[in-house]
């Protein structure tokens, strides 16, 4: 990986007049702003489909897009929109906030309407993709076509038996019963994907490639999950045996209860990873860089017995390792890979990362810990590792400065020389700019010096994570020329000029 720098922002936040950033206009605007700003990368986070809690870490599918991000403007130039049609809908009353319930209610409607127009007109290119993506398309769009006959419930809650277990006969029979729905849902696949590709497009044309995140767990109420029960460590009926999470720590006395099914790794080791190739095949055809998500939950995981109501009554489990490592690295040759090697590191996690050779991360607001020496001190720092300020699950740095231990505040300050003349965050910044990481990532958040009410997540709080949204006028030619200059100064620029 070569000395660079790019921006976490997620397509969510983007600015819209439709609720929610989409992969219209202003995607291509920002492209055009990381640019003149002297960055190589974009940051996303996972772009499926939401589920219950509009996480992008709970998604329907690891390899659908989501509906939200298809851009209404570009279906309006395509013929499948009127302009009227969209303003009509209910987005939501305040542009800085995603109003996912006013999204829901409209945003169907629109598609629906879309497809409805150009199903016929598109049927040749639409069967194209179709057969493109025949591994998971017809399980995804049969999976929410049934999903909205039994009113959303989770496929665990499904009455009928036979469907939520795919005996044939059920399937052909909801296969028939449901078509109207299962077209609907494949050519918002089509949508997403031909827009998606076009953005990718033009962003390689600007120099800009694209860092995906691929959480290491799939939701349990997903394709993936009711299309391949054999993969997971479930019992006879399809309900897990134990459950994902992480266990008690400095920061929760409960640990974390993720919920995810666990994997059956016997299972897919003797299938020589099929599933995980599949999946990361997926994921290369939208992004340059693939984060794995809980990259030491390869080594070994926290497993909780199903129905825990804490994550405490677990226990650690050994898990594929290098063997599943090895072989994406040999099928992947050419895609580059990020280990989020976050919390707590066992001498055998840290071999692991070792031996895979991937970049792991290094958080600066972690670093500051005034109580003992960090790992996250960029004094530290080898070349093959990835900084961060912060991710999206930390607080913005501007909040972190008012929300953390004043001693490690006050740390911070001593070892990076802050000042208020050149401004804490940016002083942050210029910490990480100038370290030997290959790499370097702050959230767009940071650049603009935005406060607590600007985090994108807060990990085990549920409601208001998830909404916050950029407005158009905070990305300008000035931040833009102070972003090129610092990346300039240490090295990261893609221009051998200075800007």
């Amino acid at each position: 990986m070569r000395r660079s720098c790019g921006v976490l922002l997620p397509i969510s936040a983007l600015p819209s007049s439709y609720g929610i950033g989409t992969l219209g206009k202003a995607a291509y605007d920002f492209v055009d702003f990381l640019t003149e700003a002297g960055q190589s990368w974009w940051q996303l986070l996972p772009v499926g489909p939401t589920s219950y809690g509009d996480s992008p870490y709970q998604s329907f599918s690891t390899y659908a897009g989501n509906p939200y991000f298809v851009d209404l403007d570009l279906l309006v130039r395509d013929g499948l929109l009127k302009k009227e049609e969209i303003e009509a809908r209910d987005w939501g009353r305040d542009p800085s906030r995603v109003d996912y319930a006013a999204i829901y209610r409209s945003r169907f409607q629109l598609l629906q309407i879309a497809a409805d127009r150009g199903w016929e007109r598109d049927a040749d290119k639409v069967k194209a993709f179709s057969e493109k993506n025949a591994g998971w398309l017809p399980d995804y769009a049969l999976f929410m076509a049934l999903k909205r006959h039994f009113d959303m419930r989770a496929w665990t809650q499904w009455e009928d038996e036979d469907i939520r277990l795919r005996r044939p006969a059920a399937v052909e029979r909801y296969q028939r019963e449901l078509s109207e729905d299962i077209r609907l849902f494949t050519y918002i696949q089509y949508l997403f994907f031909r827009q998606w590709e076009a953005l990718r497009t033009y962003a390689h044309k600007k120099g800009i490639g694209m860092i995906g995140d691929l959480p290491i767990y799939v939701a349990m109420d997903s394709a993936d999950v009711w299309a391949e029960p054999d993969s997971f460590q479930l019992d006879e009926r399809n309900i897990p045996k134990e459950v994902a999470g992480v266990p008690p720590d400095y920061f929760s006395e409960d640990g974390q209860l993720w919920g995810n099914p666990l994997y059956n790794w016997d299972a897919m080791k003797a299938d020589g990873y099929g599933w995980w190739i599949r999946r990361v095949d997926g994921a290369s055809r939208l992004y340059d860089i693939l984060r794995i998500d809980h990259f030491r939950g390869l080594e070994s995981y926290w497993a909780v017995p199903y129905g825990e109501p804490t994550a405490k009554n677990g226990r650690w489990i050994k898990g594929p390792g290098m063997n599943l490592v090895g072989v994406l690295k040999g099928w992947f040759s050419s895609l580059q890979f990020i280990a989020e090697d976050l919390g707590y590191l066992t001498p055998e996690v840290r071999q692991f990362l070792q031996d895979s050779g991937f970049p792991g991360m290094k958080v600066l607001e972690f670093a500051f810990d005034s109580r003992e020496p960090s790992d996250y001190l960029p004094h530290t720092y080898t070349p093959n590792c990835v900084c961060y300020v912060g991710t999206h699950d930390n607080a913005p740095v501007m909040a972190w400065k008012d929300e953390a231990d004043p001693d490690d505040v006050a740390l911070a300050v001593r070892y990076l020389g802050l000042n208020q003349e050149e401004g804490f965050h940016w002083g942050m910044i210029r910490g990480g700019q100038s370290s030997v990481a290959d790499l370097f990532i702050a959230q767009m958040q940071d650049y603009l010096g935005l406060g607590a009410d600007s985090r994108m997540n807060t990990p085990g709080l549920l409601g208001g994570n998830w909404q916050w949204r950029l407005m158009p006028e905070q990305l300008d030619a000035m931040l833009a020329k102070r972003m090129a200059e610092i990346a300039w100064i240490y090295g990261r620029s893609p221009s051998e000029h200075k800007p």
